[in-house]
């Protein structure tokens, strides 16, 4: 492939550029508990999709919990803290120097973004476009967000490539067309590697040119 082409990188947020798979976690397991005992691993089962989505499915008719689970959330992300998954500013950085385009494309509200930009100022130099659940109308698995990422980018699909953990981000990004890398992060490798292109435990040791001959590729394995 000619090394001059144009590529993008896609990333999702929680589990993918940020460790705060295990807060929340934490705080959908117990909220599983209260509501929907009869669920299992409700966590899981909701991860990678909005707010509006996991209140429409589970919670509707009920408009006093919804507001409820809304002030309870709203007050956990105030205090989550929220690190970086290991290596993944310097990729970002790496693909920007070679004339990646990147987009943070994630299931999160604008409100609780403005959390995390108080907290990484850097953001806005790291990601072109910020592509949050107040833009779309469908929740991932739906492929909206993505397309909609490559669209503000003005990039093709076959020339994006996305970064998720969840399934619904991996499933997501497999409909867009898009090649798609998954984070062990959330889901063990064995869960995950039938669905993706390419899988990882972190960003430590990813190189440029891994990228390029991903994305180099003719066949998808999905």
């Amino acid at each position: 492939m000619d090394r001059e082409r144009r590529l993008a990188a896609l990333f999702d947020l929680d589990g993918v550029v940020l460790d705060t798979e295990g807060q929340y976690d934490h705080f959908w397991s117990e909220q599983g508990k209260r509501y929907h005992p009869e669920i299992p691993e409700f966590n899981r089962k909701i991860k990678g999709q909005t707010i509006d989505k996991i209140l429409e499915d589970h919670f509707t008719g009920n408009v006093e919990l919804q507001q409820q689970i809304l002030r309870e959330l709203d007050e956990f992300e105030c205090k989550m803290d929220y690190p970086y998954v290991l290596g993944v500013e310097k990729f970002i950085r790496v693909l920007q120097k070679h004339g990646v385009r990147t987009a943070l494309v994630t299931s999160s509200n604008n409100k609780k973004m403005s959390y995390v930009m108080k907290a990484h100022p850097e953001f806005t130099e790291l990601f072109e476009r910020m592509i949050t659940a107040d833009k779309i109308t469908r929740s991932k698995p739906d492929p909206e967000c993505y397309l909609l990422a490559a669209r503000e980018l003005q990039m093709e699909v076959d020339a994006c490539c996305v970064f998720e953990d969840s399934f619904s981000g991996i499933e997501a990004g497999s409909r867009a067309g898009m090649k798609v890398v998954g984070l062990a992060t959330t889901n063990p490798k064995e869960k995950i590697q039938e669905k993706v292109d390419w899988v990882i435990p972190d960003f430590t040791g990813c190189v440029y040119d891994e990228f390029v001959d991903l994305m180099d590729k003719k066949e998808s394995i999905i």
